[in-house]
């Protein structure tokens, strides 16, 4: 099968290369997928795409008369497709529906160590031989309650991570997990109970109608006075102007995000030498209490393994002609 590589990073394509075995005739482009990349796509059978690529309506149709028959995510999420045009033209989408949840999980406790004893600052001082320890201070984690939104594959690792620091554990979620509640006495309350409660608010929940703007004004108003926030899911899941509301009159005393609502074009890329045009991105780096990675919390060996033989097997089934288990359908386009 020929397949077309949208945004491929030069550190994922030896893992994608080692993976695939010379099965199927890849073609690596740094471009993303779009309504002007589209075209790209002409003589091939397959596309693969990541989690910043545009596969709305106006691209999926264009794909459709450049002969596509696949598209085949290396991501988890799927909100920047729409299942509904792609099963009505019969063009098959697969994603990767796990990949490394130690991975998002151990960078969202990186993220809340680095905040809270405030790691990035002591360094900065200590790069210019100043030793003072004034405004360093950070809190114990045990006994801190921790509220996790979302206690899937994801989240569940987030909650043994955080037991082990002698964490109180809340959690919420459309569904329970017994194995939680047993193994590391965590209880689920209503996310409105969470905000409440929480000391550290850690998100592992998709993009959806649903979590769209999940934390807004309303449930800041209701947090905890100081409240660590750890957004390592979908930056959508946060009003982010709500958000630096909340950090201005200081209910958030911290935030740590991986992902950012308006990360699409300025993610993964290098912009060092622009001038930066985002007011909303710029106002948060700004703020001494706000870490921002650059959508690299599933940067690991073992994640980056797992996409790519995830990705090569989707390929592989289709080649055979199987219903893939990670194949994605109408129903499930619920963004």
């Amino acid at each position: 099968m020929k397949v077309l590589v949208y945004s491929s990073k030069t550190f994922e394509v030896p893992y994608l290369e080692s993976a695939n075995r010379r099965k199927h005739k890849l073609t690596f482009i740094d471009e993303a997928l779009s309504s002007e990349t589209a075209m790209k796509a002409i003589g091939y059978d397959a596309i693969s795409i990541f989690s910043a690529d545009d596969a709305s309506l106006m691209v999926i149709e264009k794909l459709k008369d450049f002969g596509v028959k696949y598209i085949a995510l290396r991501s988890v999420g799927y909100d920047n497709v729409n299942l509904k045009v792609a099963s009505r033209l019969g063009i098959r989408v697969a994603h990767v529906p796990a990949y490394s949840p130690y991975a998002i999980a151990e960078h969202a406790v990186s993220l809340l160590m680095a905040l809270n004893r405030k790691l990035i600052e002591s360094n900065q001082r200590v790069r210019r031989f100043n030793f003072n320890l004034d405004h360093l201070t950070g809190f114990d984690l045990n006994n801190k309650v921790v509220g996790i939104v979302g206690t899937g594959r994801i989240g569940s690792v987030m909650a043994k991570i955080m037991h082990g620091f002698g964490c109180k554990l809340l959690g919420q979620d459309i569904e329970e997990n017994k194995e939680l509640i047993e193994a590391y006495n965590l209880s689920y309350v209503s996310l409105e109970g969470l905000c409440k409660q929480a000391d550290i608010i850690s998100l592992h929940v998709p993009l959806n109608r649903e979590t769209h703007h999940l934390i807004d004004e309303n449930l800041i108003e209701k947090m905890k006075t100081g409240v660590i926030i750890i957004n390592t899911a979908r930056g959508g899941v946060l009003n982010t102007s709500h958000v630096i509301g909340g950090l201005m009159n200081r209910t958030i005393g911290a935030l740590g995000m991986d992902v950012y609502e308006n990360e699409k074009g300025t993610f993964f890329k290098d912009h060092s030498h622009d001038i930066p045009k985002d007011d909303v991105l710029i106002k948060l780096n700004a703020m001494p209490n706000v870490l921002i990675t650059g959508h690299h919390a599933f940067l690991t060996h073992e994640a980056l393994t797992n996409i790519a033989e995830t990705t090569i097997r989707n390929l592989d089934g289709w080649v055979h002609g199987k219903v893939l288990e990670n194949e994605l359908t109408e129903m499930k386009d619920v963004v």
